[in-house]
């Protein structure tokens, strides 16, 4: 059966993911890392021409194929103005949330290849300066980027280099703490493709070879929706989103488990597939709890309303306050890959 260590291995290969910045549009750098990554365990990958990343993680029957969907995308900003102060007003990219923005540190990447440093703030953001502090709505029009450079008018901060359509990205603040919970900015969807890493190295540590032909997609639009629209290959029956698992009120799933869910925004998930998810689980021993995820939605509908045949589902680890700074736990990603082990047979 598939053990523990490939849980801290799917983490150590999140933590070196997380680092590399890569909101929707920006993701060049991450893709060529993911295929690296897992040329490195011994299967093909090719970048797709959207800017994903393909690999063929080997099988039998490949004419009752299985995609594995991941994302490498994350939320961040792009520059929309820049200010007579020589501060920036940005524009989100996904669903990056004003209201977990503030006060964050951000890296601004221009088109030449510089990275310059800043902070995203409340416009006067001195408490001791504005009396509307408290009672100031956080929008996207409220809040500026103060650039960490000495700049005092729009044409200073131009001369660094700055143009509107820059990408902003926001420091992730990755730990793990000895209790085993992991936390970060963008667990969504770094978490999961750690996951479908750590899946890869069991095959090729074993030599297993699954009955069925398994290929794994990493996406890089799934926050802004087409993620999972192209690059299924031929044979591919059934699909499945490897993302986070939502934790909250109203819900089953903690951290510390894999989410199946059952339903979201987009619709059902295919019965079949759920119930097969959830033997799965049963027969590997996994902690698991079935969900219906309130607003949300995955690479796999992306896939299906692209017009795809096929069947679909979703897992993935439980994570808590998704799309701020996100937490999970390491029991949750060796659950997710006992489930997987057990939905290919591979345990």
């Amino acid at each position: 059966m598939i053990n523990k260590e490939y849980a801290d291995f799917s983490w150590e290969q999140t933590e070196k993911l997380l680092a590399i910045d890569s909101p929707s549009g920006f993701t060049d750098a991450a893709a060529q890392w993911v295929k690296e990554a897992f040329e490195g365990l011994g299967f093909a990958a090719a970048i797709t021409t959207k800017g994903g990343v393909l690999a063929d993680l080997g099988g039998r029957d490949d004419a009752d194929a299985l995609l594995l969907e991941a994302h490498a995308d994350t939320l961040g900003a792009m520059v929309a103005e820049i200010k007579g102060n020589g501060r920036l007003r940005l524009t989100n990219l996904g669903g990056m949330s004003p209201n977990n923005a503030e006060a964050e540190n951000v890296r601004i990447h221009t088109r030449e290849g510089k990275i310059i440093e800043g902070t995203c703030q409340l416009c006067n953001a001195s408490v001791h300066v504005n009396g509307d502090y408290g009672s100031a709505k956080r929008t996207w029009d409220t809040l500026e980027v103060v650039p960490d450079e000495a700049v005092a008018s729009a044409e200073d901060t131009r001369k660094l280099g700055v143009q509107v359509g820059d990408i902003v990205c926001f420091d992730p603040r990755t730990r793990r703490t000895a209790s085993g919970y992991l936390k970060s900015r963008f667990l969504d969807d770094k978490l999961s493709v750690g996951i479908l890493l750590g899946l890869a190295k069991y095959l090729s540590d074993t030599g297993i070879t699954p009955a069925r032909r398994v290929y794994a997609h990493v996406t890089v639009y799934e926050e802004v929706g087409h993620g999972g629209s192209a690059s299924v290959p031929q044979g591919v029956t059934e699909a499945i989103s490897v993302d986070m698992g939502c934790v909250g009120e109203g819900l089953q799933c903690t951290e510390r488990q894999v989410s199946i869910c059952a339903k979201d925004s987009g619709g059902p998930y295919s019965y079949a597939v759920v119930g097969k998810l959830i033997d799965a689980a049963k027969k590997t021993g996994a902690d698991y709890a079935v969900d219906v995820y309130p607003y949300y939605g995955s690479d796999v509908e992306a896939t299906l309303r692209s017009g795809h045949d096929i069947r679909h589902g979703l897992i993935g680890a439980g994570v808590y306050a998704s799309h701020g700074y996100e937490r999970s736990h390491i029991d949750g990603v060796y659950n997710t890959l006992k489930v997987l082990a057990g939905y290919l047979d591979v345990e």
